[in-house]
């Protein structure tokens, strides 16, 4: 990781008002942007989807294989720049909301997993996006069963020592 982009994250921060000790306090590493996206197709929002190509793959064989099962997932958001994320801090602190609140439900510009294109927020037909109550669907039953076998892991159960609020949305492919 180069010195510009740590002082492109600081700087941001600054901006934003995140505390300097936000990264260790929560235990978070820096992620780095992926640099080599690929098209995933669109997002429930109609929104152009990119990941990292294996992760790529790993999500398209993950949905043939739930589909098999009668089990639709279906993709929220996946790719976030560290400028995207600084406009969704941007939009919440217009809105009123506190910084410390925002950062219980959003990592800090420069340390969220969606900056890989490696982490997937996901829901299925009849859910709320981003909400708890998708644990009590049967994607989230299937993907808690099986995401595993594709290298999809859950970031944010339930009291996760990042202190994050749990996110059965959020999965991350953690590779090979």
């Amino acid at each position: 990781m180069s010195r510009t982009y740590e002082e492109k994250i600081s700087a941001i921060h600054l901006l934003l008002g995140i505390p300097e000790d936000y990264a260790t306090r929560r235990k978070l590493p820096v992620q780095e942007e992926c640099t080599d996206l690929q098209a995933a197709g669109k997002d429930i929002f109609e929104r152009e989807l990119y990941m990292d190509a294996q992760t790529l793959q790993s999500w398209k064989a993950m949905c043939a294989a739930a589909q098999d099962e009668g089990i639709e997932l279906q993709p929220v958001s996946a790719y976030r720049s560290i400028e995207y994320q600084q406009k969704l801090f941007e939009k919440k602190l217009s809105s009123g909301q506190r910084i410390e609140e925002i950062l219980r439900v959003n990592a800090a510009p420069g340390f969220s997993e969606h900056h890989t294109g490696r982490a997937l927020d996901l829901t299925c037909p009849g859910a709320e996006c981003l909400e708890e109550s998708f644990e009590h669907t049967p994607a989230f039953a299937w993907l808690m069963q099986h995401a595993a076998d594709f290298c999809f892991y859950l970031s944010f159960p339930r009291n996760n020592p990042q202190g994050f609020l749990y996110e059965p949305w959020h999965w991350c492919y953690q590779g090979k």
